[in-house]
């Protein structure tokens, strides 16, 4: 299939009729409206170390049938595939990590497609030919590399074909087993897990709190300023960066609020705590939490047990609850291989980071084994927990 790449720097100059063809229909990380509360509000762009690229493939007769979204990047923050020490490598030997070309959803550490591709064209022809283009501007710009971060499985096939190394990484997923509601999923674990689920929801219960699951029209747009004051606060407590500027959540609340769930908390009509989470198609994304008082597991009630009681009454597959968080295998969640791809074009460094990322692997696969699995049909023959 013969194809056309073009490049261009700006959201704006993509007609949005062409964006929403080709998005995922079970992926909303990927739809033009959450790409354009990032753009509109300043979370991305001049400023920010994220400066948009899009790579349109065009067949034959000029019709757009594939994007690949790319940023190239003054820094590591917001991706959560963490290569800090990659670039101290590159430092301590006299050489710029950065700038380097990135495709992924900024601040989102989310599985799901990274090339938005028409259905009805020749997939492989698209995706390769955008994966070729982006490392071809990356040599041409006198970037130091090429990374893809959060692939799916099968895309990941795509970007190894085209010489990129696939770093294996862990995040913790729920899995709807066909659960008739959360009292079946809670009878699945096994004795301890099951009790302790039940005593930190007492616990969360017992504050005397309102807790709603609010998404379509339930959201309003008192609803965006509190979940922005929410994200500030856990910035401030964590001394963390607030990457996502005001205007992103008055924009999602308004545009997204179909693929949208609020967990909040209330104390008398005082909202003090709450969670958001993205869903389409058949899968669950947590995203941000935040209180404005501490209340004992409050976080596990709002961040897990009522997102999943959520997923079980909208039969949803899957619930991505975020990065990291060991202790979320003891709530339900297993631990998931996440997949990204890498491309160094610098042969000093290219190949002691292909090394590390073979260790990494390794030790990746050890610690997978260690994990011990809290649902009662992996039990052994001595009724404790079997690992994962």
């Amino acid at each position: 299939m013969e194809l056309k790449i073009r490049l261009v720097q700006s959201l704006a100059e993509i007609d949005p009729k062409v964006w929403r063809r080709l998005q995922s229909p079970d992926f909303p990380f990927n739809d033009l409206e959450f790409f354009q509360a990032l753009d509109s509000s300043g979370s991305i762009g001049k400023g920010t170390g994220w400066q948009s690229l899009y790579l349109l493939a065009e067949n034959q007769a000029g019709v757009v049938v594939g994007i690949l979204y790319c940023f190239i990047k003054q820094h590591s923050y917001g991706e959560y595939i963490f290569d800090w020490q990659w670039a101290n490598f590159y430092q301590a030997h006299g050489a710029s990590y950065y700038p380097k070309l990135l495709t992924s959803i900024p601040f989102t550490p989310a599985t799901g497609p990274r090339i938005l591709v028409d259905p009805e064209t020749d997939s492989f022809s698209v995706r390769t030919g955008l994966i070729a283009a982006a490392l071809e501007l990356s040599q041409k710009s006198g970037l130091s590399s090429y990374h893809a971060l959060f692939l799916e499985k099968d895309e990941q096939d795509y970007f190894e074909q085209r010489g990129l190394s696939i770093r294996h990484s862990l995040q913790y997923h729920w899995h709807n087993q066909g659960y008739r509601d959360f009292q079946d999923f809670l009878d699945s674990l096994i004795g301890k897990r099951r009790r302790d689920i039940v005593r930190e929801r007492k616990r969360a219960q017992s504050h005397g709190l309102t807790i709603e699951a609010l998404t379509g029209s339930d959201l309003k747009p008192e609803h965006a300023s509190i979940m922005n004051a929410l994200y500030q606060t856990t910035t401030d407590k964590k001394n963390a960066i607030a990457y996502l500027q005001p205007g992103f959540f008055d924009s999602v609340f308004d545009s997204m609020k179909d693929r949208i769930l609020f967990v909040l908390a209330s104390d008398h009509g005082r909202p003090v705590a709450g969670a958001l989470n993205f869903y389409k198609g058949n899968k669950l994304y947590g995203r941000y939490w935040g209180s404005l008082e501490p209340f004992a597991d409050l976080h596990f009630e709002l961040c897990y047990y009522q997102t999943i009681d959520f997923a079980l009454r909208q039969n949803l597959a899957v619930f991505e609850a975020g990065a990291q968080g060991e202790h979320k295998v003891q709530r339900g969640f297993l631990p998931s291989t996440t997949y990204s791809a890498h491309k160094l074009f610098d042969a000093r460094f290219a190949q002691p980071i292909v090394d590390f990322i073979d260790d990494e692997r390794r030790a990746l696969d050890e610690l997978r084994r260690e994990y011990s699995n809290p649902y009662r049909l992996a039990e052994n023959s001595n009724g404790k927990e079997a690992s994962v």
